[in-house]
């Protein structure tokens, strides 16, 4: 009754201020596309049998999207359309970049290696045909069609300064995991304020000044993979320092995707809060987005989550919000288990038909297309 009581005041609370729009947009903001994080079953049984913990469905299930990933996930997303006769579209908030982990291999992982997305996937449709062959070709396919939009969530979705330090130190989860083709279950307990996977993480502020590169790299490289610039950030782990908002404004970016309620780093372990909402500016000229619903379908919470989904979906169109889905790729991959996809499909296709059921009047967005819908309506 409690957790109840309290999802509703925040879920009110997210909507209750900020730019407004009495239309029913629906977005799907979708987190870790193109990254690299478990290899294979058969890598994560040889972790396993080197005593690599799994901490989360992340480290268990969480692969680079397949070909069978993608034919099911657009079949569903063509399932239904909307007042305009359009079907669901993902924004995939999506890397541009992975480990070169042949490489590192070649110098006994001594230095930091990087190859493009399209290069990633030619490895692994030669390593790992029945899986991944075509993928790449039909993920420019998904773009074409209007059922994939991509948008920007860093170069590598891991923090440099981690990585480079365990690699120094030749530690044992970091070989294990690259030896692996992999980069998951690695603790980062040893780093109070930086998270294995958080690109942007740092423990003093100066080394933002380190970081302002990578972000402009990945930037390029974005364009490079995905064909066009990326207007709209999601920050991995949603961590990122205000320093760095002027670098993102002068390589194109609009929009910024971050937390209702903002604990940012100020450095040494020193945090400040502050309170954000859809269409709040940076001094830098950003524009804040805020996800307003929460869709995790194959995560254990003990809640009917297509319900839980439309209960935030109701709230924010009575906010006159547009509903801003937050997910993860791992609701949605099956080259582990084929049961975990199935699971996240299947209540993705029931909550995007009892959508069009309930509001006949809504109308699918990517993430930037809502972004810049809503600034033009309320900026005139």
């Amino acid at each position: 009754m409690v957790r109840k009581l309290l999802s509703g005041i925040i879920s009110n609370l997210k909507n209750s201020i900020g730019w407004k729009t009495k239309r029913k947009i629906v977005v799907f903001s979708v987190d870790d596309y193109g990254n690299v994080r478990l290899n294979s079953a058969e890598a994560r049984k040889n972790m396993d049998a080197a005593g690599m913990k799994i901490y989360s469905r992340f480290d268990a299930l969480d692969t680079l999207e397949t070909t069978q990933d993608l034919e099911q996930l657009f079949e569903v997303l063509s399932s239904v359309k909307d007042k305009n006769g359009r079907h669901a579209v993902f924004t995939p908030f999506a890397l541009s970049c992975n480990i070169d982990f042949e490489k590192m291999e070649t110098q006994d992982y001594q230095n930091f290696q990087f190859e493009t997305l399209p290069n990633t996937y030619k490895k692994l449709a030669a390593q790992q045909p029945d899986a991944y062959t075509g993928t790449w070709d039909l993920w420019k396919k998904g773009i074409d069609k209007g059922l994939l939009k991509p948008q920007f969530h860093g170069r590598e979705h891991l923090n440099l300064q981690v990585f480079n330090d365990k690699m120094k130190k030749r530690d044992l989860q970091l070989l294990t995991a690259l030896k692996n083709k992999s980069y998951t279950s690695i603790s980062d307990e040893e780093y109070p304020t930086m998270s294995t996977y958080a690109e942007l993480d740092f423990w003093d502020v100066k080394e933002n000044e380190d970081l302002k590169p990578i972000l402009k790299d990945g930037l390029n490289c974005f364009e490079e993979v995905y064909g066009y610039r990326s207007n709209y950030f999601t920050p991995p782990v949603f961590s990122i320092h205000n320093s760095l908002f002027q670098t993102l404004k002068d390589d194109g970016i609009q929009f910024l995707d971050l937390a209702l309620l903002r604990n940012e780093h100020q450095g040494f372990n020193k945090f400040k809060k502050s309170f954000n909402y859809i269409g709040k500016k940076t001094k830098e000229g950003l524009i804040i987005m805020v996800r307003n619903v929460v869709f995790e379908p194959t995560e254990d919470r003990g809640i009917n989550w297509v319900d839980f989904a439309m209960n935030q979906i109701e709230t924010a169109f009575r906010w006159n919000k547009p509903a801003i889905i937050s997910s993860h790729r791992v609701n949605f991959c099956g080259h582990i288990d084929p049961k975990n996809r199935e699971k996240g499909l299947t209540a993705l296709k029931s909550l995007l038909q009892k959508i069009v059921q309930q509001w006949p009047d809504v109308e699918f967005m990517s993430a930037d297309e809502m972004a810049l819908t809503l600034k033009k309506e309320n900026n005139g």
